[in-house]
């Protein structure tokens, strides 16, 4: 499912991108047949944080230079124009060109990272579609393991643990308000999707705490103690412990 999403969202950028190129500035400056010269002048252009220009020059730059030493460069800039002015899907179009195109080159790490950056730029809140958000997950997955040792690779880690409670807390509050409705067996849908994909993430405490509220509410007190007996080995340390131990104290003989 995640490689078929893809390949329909590069679709989308490639046609994105053409629209793009169509309603630039007006076209590149760059005169010189000379491909160092070009980059010169569009990284010029870059520093100075034109980016437009900067997105026109590259652009005639990775046609009319292909060839050349300098593409990658030039290739690696121009989605790092985009980025730099926040068009994120444009941007990671261009990270991709650059990964799929020149895999050598000096700039894949940082490439990659961006790659991932640009999904991560375009996750929601946590009430809107997610499919940005587990773009991002994968590809800071696929950072670390590419880059393990990379000084880029811990921020990757940390970016996953909060995108993955991004996930989480959109599973709790479905949780909760089907909790909250009566709909006590949408709530343990929810509740053990969160236990299953989620247990290394901040709400899997609150997920089993409300999965044991819930079965309370249907009066399966076996389950109930079963699911207290796991929160006591598993979240020994959860500031819910108590009001566990509570419903404990509080069950029928």
């Amino acid at each position: 499912m995640y490689i078929y999403s893809k390949i329909h969202l590069i679709f989308f950028l490639f046609l994105l991108l053409i629209i793009q190129s169509c309603s630039s500035s007006g076209g590149s400056d760059i005169k010189t047949n000379d491909p160092e010269k070009a980059f010169s002048i569009a990284k010029r252009n870059y520093d100075k944080k034109d980016y437009l220009d900067a997105i026109d020059d590259f652009s005639l730059i990775k046609i009319k230079f292909s060839g050349t030493k300098i593409i990658d460069k030039a290739q690696y800039y121009l989605a790092m124009s985009y980025y730099k002015r926040e068009e994120y899907i444009l941007a990671a179009y261009e990270f991709e060109y650059l990964l799929k195109n020149y895999p050598t080159s000096e700039f894949i790490v940082d490439a990659r990272y961006k790659l991932a950056m640009c999904y991560y730029n375009m996750s929601p809140d946590y009430d809107l579609d997610q499919t940005y958000t587990k773009y991002a997950i994968l590809e800071f997955q696929d950072f670390i393991e590419l880059f393990p040792n990379d000084k880029l690779a811990p921020k990757a880690e940390a970016k996953i643990v909060e995108l993955r409670n991004k996930l989480a807390y959109k599973e709790f509050r479905s949780a909760e308000l089907y909790y909250n409705i009566d709909n006590y067996k949408a709530a343990l849908f929810y509740y053990d999707h969160i236990l299953e994909e989620y247990f290394d993430t901040d709400y899997a405490d609150d997920a089993l705490y409300g999965k044991i509220q819930t079965l309370v509410k249907r009066k399966k007190y076996e389950e109930v103690r079963e699911e207290i007996e796991r929160f006591e080995k598993k979240f020994s340390d959860s500031t819910l412990l108590r009001k566990v131990l509570s419903i404990k104290s509080d069950l029928p003989s």
